[in-house]
């Protein structure tokens, strides 16, 4: 009752300049406001409100949360009060402001169903311009090393309700993203000299134990369906923050970054490819139900080879887990998502690394390219997309590293039995046709000797066999490989959904 009675004493409420309708102010801390009934961005100076603008329309991003809904954050009680929306090349994120019932402000950033919790830093010393953060880097920073995962151009979209602070509308800003192997995520903010420094950690809605959510994320027709610009067959879109689609009837990849306002981009997909799990199929996989809405098959090739090798890709979706992938390879099944944190490098070589105390062992490293995509994406996904890839493993726990133009991202998961993965999607029908080799947990070789040689000699005919019937098989259907195998916990693709500030 103590707090209800402290929030009270602080809550400060005037009429809006703009439309006369009241707008409060719970936080000492909080110098702007957008009013809910007219967006007049109002800027409060003592008592005085002052409107210095209107704000954009907020983009529906299907969020489970809203305004007022309250939770616990390290024993803390704290209430949602304001968000700001933001816009990258590769898609867009909210930041939520909380306020603690003790009057101290946290955010809590959203990226397609991933969250970071995150609160002001003091930093030692000057933080440098963001052009001198260089991608996958080890940087220090209090003492600690972070590993630089993004640094990008951003800008301020939209905004609601009371924040302690507004980037100027639509006007663009660096934001760079460190973190580190325990998990830790710093963001520097470039919007105000000196630069906003921010720490936190990656958390879960049910970790914190909130009140108010919305009941369910229902989606709204009304503007979200068009006419495919390559066939003119009607186009709906599932997810709000879809930036990339495919038509059902040519099979086109429409590109849907500028908002379905905007010019549409298609691209002509020749023999597509039928994915094993439909999309749309709903499936419980470690206790989560996920939707597939992706689908995209990739090919990759070592360093110094010529002969490439097939793997497919579903992106499922929770509402409150985000994204997650099944990956299905040679080797099996497995199920990643990205990481929060960014696993060390434990050797000059990079033939292994280190993540949240597990030490994973190098097995491939590989350049990999999207040939075909179908369903929705939350990254502007491409034909001939590429990215460099290393993929890790320490018995079925896998580790990948995927890196592109603008991020480096890392996903870890865990392998899966072929029947496991049937069972979940009601799929035991097509059980043969899912039905991997299941591989057993890879180790590496502490010595060689003659039993080794003899096995070395058998996988020796047995890639003479693959590379037979692989010279007759179709990548684009099959996922077979010409040369050797590939993990199955390989690149998730796409950018990341780590929940970080981007």
């Amino acid at each position: 009752m103590a707090n209800e009675n402290t929030a009270a004493q602080r809550a400060y409420r005037a009429p809006c300049p703009g439309c006369g309708a009241p707008v409060e102010f719970r936080s000492a801390q909080s110098t702007h406001a957008v009013c809910g009934y007219c967006q007049s961005t109002v800027v409060r100076d003592g008592d005085v409100l002052s409107r210095i603008g209107k704000m954009g329309e907020l983009f529906d991003d299907h969020s489970p949360l809203q305004l007022f809904t309250s939770g616990t954050y390290n024993k803390r009680h704290f209430t949602l009060i304001g968000r700001l929306q933001y816009k990258t090349a590769e898609g867009t994120w909210a930041e939520w402001n909380a306020l603690f019932d003790d009057g101290q402000s946290g955010w809590l950033a959203e990226d397609n169903g991933a969250y970071v919790f995150t609160q002001p830093d003091t930093v030692q010393r000057n933080m440098p311009p963001a052009d001198r953060y260089v991608l996958g880097k080890q940087v220090g920073v209090n003492g600690k090393p972070f590993s630089v995962a993004s640094n990008v151009s951003a800008m301020l979209i939209s905004a609601q309700g009371e924040l302690p602070k507004l980037p100027p509308l639509g006007q663009a800003f660096d934001v760079v993203e460190l973190r580190s192997a325990s998990g830790e995520v710093l963001s520097i903010d470039y919007t105000a000299t000196p630069p906003v420094v921010s720490q936190g950690k990656a958390v879960l809605l049910d970790d914190l134990a909130f009140k108010g959510l919305k009941d369910e994320s229902v989606k709204d027709e009304t503007g979200r369906q068009f006419n495919c610009p390559h066939c003119g067959a009607p186009v709906a879109v599932a997810l709000a923050t879809s930036k990339s689609i495919t038509c059902g009837s040519c099979n086109s990849l429409i590109d849907l970054s500028q908002g379905i306002g905007g010019e549409l981009k298609s691209a002509i997909q020749d023999e597509p490819i039928n994915p094993l799990i439909p999309l749309g199929t709903l499936g419980q996989l470690q206790g989560t139900q996920w939707q597939v809405v992706g689908f995209q098959h990739r090919m990759g090739v070592a360093p110094g080879d010529d002969e490439h090798f097939g793997w497919s890709e579903y992106l499922l979706y929770n509402q409150k887990r985000g994204f997650s992938f099944l990956v299905d390879s040679e080797e099996g099944w497995s199920l990643v998502r990205p990481t929060t944190g960014a696993p060390t490098m434990t050797s000059s070589s990079a033939t292994s690394a280190s993540y949240m105390g597990t030490n994973y062992t190098l097995k491939y490293s590989y350049q990999a390219e999207t040939n075909y995509v179908c369903g929705e994406f939350y990254w502007p996904v491409t034909r001939g997309q590429k990215t460099a890839n290393k993929d890790f493993a320490n018995g079925r726990r896998l580790l990948s590293m995927e890196k592109s133009d603008s991020e480096l991202v890392w996903s870890s998961g865990d392998q899966l039995a072929s029947d496991v993965v049937a069972k979940a999607f009601g799929l035991e029908d097509k059980k043969e046709l899912l039905t991997r080799s299941d591989a057993s947990p890879f180790s590496p070789a502490r010595s060689v000797g003659i039993g080794t040689i003899i096995v070395v000699l058998v996988i020796l005919l047995i890639l003479l066999s693959l590379i037979s019937r692989c010279s007759r098989c179709d990548p684009r259907v099959e996922n077979c490989s010409s040369s050797s195998s590939r993990s199955s916990g390989g690149s998730f693709g796409g950018f990341s959904g780590g929940g970080g500030h981007k």
